[in-house]
């Protein structure tokens, strides 16, 4: 074999490596993990919207880490936004970024990289902010927005965060357990899932409570259920909208106390 044949065997290798790599299931074994059934299909999918209603410790945030950089890397000159009810919430989804990058052999070099911030020298940017309103406010054109613990956001913020994906048509991720009957993040959920009707088909949902997980074992999950409250165990282990903790009234006895039977009631004017 020449050396130009032994150069072009190497380069088809390459090729076809990055190739393997550009795939979810490559990439994620390039990241350093092997990823489950569901994080395969969240990691293939274009959907613009989707909600991830996931068990704790089930990978969400891990396969959410890798849809952050693959779209840093593949897409130049992209934003995205990692925002979380607070700054270690953002921090830590950050890092699993950061841990990728690391496993893959910093495939594009960064040009800046701090704490909670990577530039990449293809012009894209991963940047981890707490999730208040005013920490998000200078930003536009994102190309993906990724809200983890997405029930415990403010709506506020989740209303100010939409017109930053009307001119670049990018996507956005909620990622979270549920926590209660409310808040945007439920009442997404509930759209796409009504006990009556048509669902919304406005996002992409996947939901994957802890006994589907294959690193949780039914012995731990006993001990669990034990040793928490019901309605805990249920909502984060359980991926099920529970009344809150926190709530004076069941989420079904409000619904109850409202009524269109109705009659409107009309004052009259006195004098």
């Amino acid at each position: 074999m020449t050396r130009s044949s032994v150069v072009l065997a190497v380069r088809r290798e390459d090729v076809q490596a990055e190739i393997a790599r550009r795939s979810a299931i490559g990439f994620a074994r390039a990241a350093g993990y092997e990823p489950d059934p569901w994080q395969v299909q969240y990691l293939s999918s274009t959907a613009p919207q989707v909600l991830l209603n996931i068990a704790r410790q089930s990978g969400k945030s891990t396969a959410t880490a890798t849809l952050a950089l693959r779209t840093a890397l593949y897409t130049p000159e992209s934003l995205i936004l990692l925002l979380s009810p607070g700054e270690r919430q953002s921090g830590e989804i950050f890092m699993k970024v950061e841990q990728q990058y690391e496993a893959l052999n910093r495939p594009v070099r960064t040009t800046k990289h701090t704490e909670l911030q990577m530039e990449f020298a293809n012009g894209s940017r991963i940047i981890a902010l707490p999730g208040k309103e005013w920490t998000i406010r200078g930003f536009s054109g994102a190309r993906l927005i990724v809200i983890d613990e997405a029930a415990r956001v403010d709506d506020g913020l989740y209303y100010a965060i939409r017109p930053m994906l009307a001119v670049s048509h990018g996507r956005i991720v909620g990622l979270s357990t549920p926590w209660g009957k409310r808040g945007w993040w439920y009442e997404a959920w509930a759209a796409e899932h009504p006990t009556q009707g048509e669902p919304a088909g406005l996002w992409e949902c996947y939901q994957m409570d802890a006994t589907q997980c294959p690193r949780y074992s039914p012995e731990w999950l006993a001990n669990e259920r034990r040793g928490m409250p019901e309605l805990w165990f249920q909502s984060e282990y359980m991926t099920a909208f529970v009344d809150a903790i926190d709530q004076l009234f069941a989420a079904d006895q409000i619904a109850q106390a409202f009524s269109d039977d109705v009659e409107a009631f009309h004052f009259v004017g006195i004098g």
